[in-house]
């Protein structure tokens, strides 16, 4: 007999979740703050309900996927919070990123009522949440670990087991460093490209299946020489996941020197109203330093 779900937060990454759960067959209830993002879930199949403790006290694994640590405190919290409708036995996987002091501590308020927590997050952008490709990072105990696995099969293709509560979070911002490093080099490297006055396409194609290739070229390197932004994942939520990191870096000691300087660029891209579009717009910062626009004939694409 398969478990009862929930989701809740159906914002850029959590809509291709939850769909691929409805495809492969899976009841599902869900919950969003914007209520108007249901109705096409609910065309589906899936049940609404009316807030995140009727979601609790109807589902055997709950689901949640919402920007930031704020965000989740809210769903767990209050009269209508996850909290008050939570059943011992229930477990709890959040797919947030968010920081990894808040994931025990919340890890801990749902110990109290008997349940479980797992914080799971996920990488792959959005086309990854549609495709079901997600790589998905966890933390938590084993045994939840495995009752949670075949769930996450819906929509994540590499799905890791990393260590107790916590974890999960770290292993993310792990990979957020790796992100945002990968990608700087890529916009130097085709801004240096553009100068040259090579062809675009066909150098990443030259390129990207050596030792310099990686997703972050393949997939937003080609997005960015034809001037699109739209996002697999927002500038505003990159830097999130910056501010996450560095705080952690900060209370262990390490210094994220490039990092640190992605956050700036980013920040100047904020400050001019591009904090939605998509986090390969960093280039943008780029151009504006050199005066070189790559794959277009402005800056602001």
């Amino acid at each position: 007999m398969q478990p009862s779900l929930g989701f809740i937060g159906l914002g850029i990454m959590g809509r291709g979740m939850a769909a691929n759960l409805l495809r492969k067959g899976h009841a599902l209830t869900v919950w969003n703050r914007t209520a108007s993002r249901m109705a096409p879930f609910v065309a589906q199949g899936a049940v609404v309900a009316m807030s995140p403790a009727a979601l609790a006290a109807q589902c055997d694994i709950v689901l949640i996927c919402v920007s930031d640590t704020p965000d989740v405190a809210a769903v767990l919290h209050g009269e209508a919070g996850l909290l008050a409708g939570l059943r011992e036995g229930t477990l709890v996987v959040d797919h947030s990123t968010i920081s990894p002091q808040a994931t025990r501590e919340f890890a801990a308020k749902v110990a109290e009522k008997g349940a479980s927590w797992l914080d799971a997050p996920i990488s792959g952008g959005s086309e990854g949440a549609e495709r079901g490709t997600l790589s998905i990072m966890v933390g938590g105990s084993e045994g939840d670990f495995e009752r949670a696995r075949p769930i996450m099969a819906a929509y994540g293709s590499t799905i890791t087991h990393v260590g107790q509560q916590g974890a999960g979070q770290m292993v993310k911002l792990v990979n957020q460093i790796l992100v945002v490093g990968t990608y700087y080099a890529v916009s130097e490297a085709l801004l240096f490209a553009q100068a040259g006055g090579l062809d675009l396409a066909r150098t990443i194609a030259a390129v990207e299946h050596g030792a310099a290739g990686s997703w972050m070229l393949s997939n937003r390197g080609t997005q960015a020489i034809v001037r699109d932004w739209r996002p697999g994942f927002t500038i505003d939520l990159q830097q999130k996941d910056l501010r996450l990191t560095l705080e952690a870096a900060a209370q262990l000691g390490v210094p994220l020197l490039n990092s640190s300087a992605i956050a700036q660029l980013y920040s100047m891209l904020q400050r001019q109203g591009l904090g939605g579009e998509g986090n390969h717009a960093l280039i943008k910062a780029l151009e504006q330093m050199s005066g070189i626009v790559v794959g277009g004939d402005d800056a602001t694409g």
